[in-house]
């Protein structure tokens, strides 16, 4: 990876056993083969979340119904060189953190359009480049976004110890939150790249994707205040009161360049094992809104971060990366990354890289100038005019040539009739 030597990673003998049993071998009948999996037991004890595997249970949502063993036995495999992979990656992370300096400076040395890719002989004054990149954070109330913007903030002020610049929600099942678009420069005093924090998502999914559209049609402006039709009336008199209290705040309204999806790790893996109406709502909330269409540029996704996976065991992390990688649709060792409540390299390079790989998709998916646009139409007007030209041309040569065949036909007939009328007056 960046073209760095790897040594072959290193697995302890819990992370093998956890492959094992959650891609068992198993031996296949005549009958129809049915998916297993392992149905977890969460157990709270000292503010972490201890993960065993109890028993194996038939389900049939993580993969299609299959006609033969043979079907099975490939989607089976499949799943476990998914998992294998993205257990790679952790030690290839740890691996590569001996570079982190070297990957924080090539963020921190990001101008807006630095990354773009030319293609098709377009130039950097091709493209609408922005005076800075916007990236929206999207996820979950409570998921950790605001949490995500205070050490993004830290890993490029180099000072772990620096005050909150978000205000984060510790309890997620009161009114506190984030209600106004909050705009945070990375890093501070730097105009390159800004994060949005937004209002998190609610199990109203009209709500979610109203909200999304407008953020993505209209921009986002720090400071605006973020109201849903399902918010009740004593909510949205609070913070309209609060609102008033802070004044109008007259800022700058950014066009969204990319889109960072955040989720809550701990949550996910509650949802895959559990059945209960709030584990089944929160996935659904997340695959509609993740996979609304105006959050995709070009086709491009946005990049997955997962949350407080120093909750869970690395065995149980993978497991979530894996599973929401096949529920969205998108590569989890590549488009889904995962940082934990952790101050340690490997946690660092991984905000790094999310951070980067936002950056360059940005880029990627920024949209050409108005007057390239406008080039190409006028373009493509002349080609149009000049093509009705020579088919007219064609229609008008055609014609001339008709009627002169037609006149010619006339003359001779004209000329054959006199000679007959003079040879009858000659006899």
């Amino acid at each position: 990876m960046g073209g760095e030597t790897m040594t072959p990673p290193s697995f302890t003998s819990e992370e093998e056993s956890s492959v094992d049993q959650d891609f068992p071998v198993r031996s296949f009948s005549s009958q129809k083969p049915t998916l297993v999996r392992d149905d977890l037991r969460m157990e709270v004890e000292d503010g972490k979340i201890k993960a065993g595997n109890v028993l194996l249970e038939e389900f049939d949502q993580l993969g299609p119904q299959f006609s033969s063993s043979l079907e099975f036995e490939a989607y089976n495999n499949q799943r476990l060189q998914v998992y294998q992979e993205v257990l790679q990656s952790y030690d290839q992370l740890r691996v590569r953190s001996m570079s982190l300096n070297e990957a924080k400076n090539k963020v921190l040395s990001y101008i807006p359009g630095a990354w773009i890719e030319n293609v098709g002989g377009m130039k950097l004054s091709d493209y609408d480049v922005p005076e800075t990149t916007s990236l929206l954070l999207i996820g979950p109330k409570g998921c950790g976004k605001s949490s995500l913007v205070n050490r993004i903030s830290r890993v490029f002020e180099n000072d772990k110890f620096a005050p909150e610049r978000a205000q984060v929600s510790y309890n997620s099942s009161v009114g506190d939150g984030t209600y106004y678009l909050q705009e945070y420069m990375i890093p501070r005093g730097s105009a390159s790249f800004c994060l949005f924090d937004t209002r998190g998502l609610c199990n109203d999914s009209s709500d979610n994707i109203n909200m999304i559209k407008y953020w993505m049609k209209k921009g986002v402006r720090h400071g605006e205040l973020v109201v849903r039709k399902s918010d009740d009336s004593n909510l949205r008199r609070r913070i309209k009161c609060k609102t008033r209290e802070l004044g109008w705040r007259s800022c700058k309204t950014r066009t969204v360049n990319f889109v960072i999806f955040v989720v809550d790790a701990v949550a996910v893996l509650k949802s895959m094992e559990g059945d209960s109406p709030a584990e089944v709502q929160y996935m659904q909330m997340i695959t509609r809104a993740f996979k609304c269409p105006c959050l995709s540029f070009k086709d491009d996704k946005p990049v997955l971060v997962i949350t407080h996976g120093d909750l869970l065991s690395i065995a149980d992390r993978v497991r979530v990366r894996v599973h929401l990688g096949e529920l969205l649709g998108i590569p989890p060792t590549k488009q889904i990354f995962d940082t934990p409540e952790t101050h340690d390299p490997m946690t660092e390079l991984a905000i790094v890289d999310m951070l980067r790989y936002s950056l360059e998709h940005a880029d990627r998916n920024l949209p050409h100038k108005n007057w390239v646009k406008e080039k190409v139409r006028k373009v493509s007007l002349l080609a149009c005019v000049y093509l009705l030209a020579m088919l007219g041309a064609a229609l008008v040569a055609a014609y001339m040539k008709r009627w002169t065949m037609r006149h010619a036909h006339k003359s001779k007939l004209h000329i054959d009739w006199h000679d007959i009328r003079h040879m009858w007056l000659e006899d």
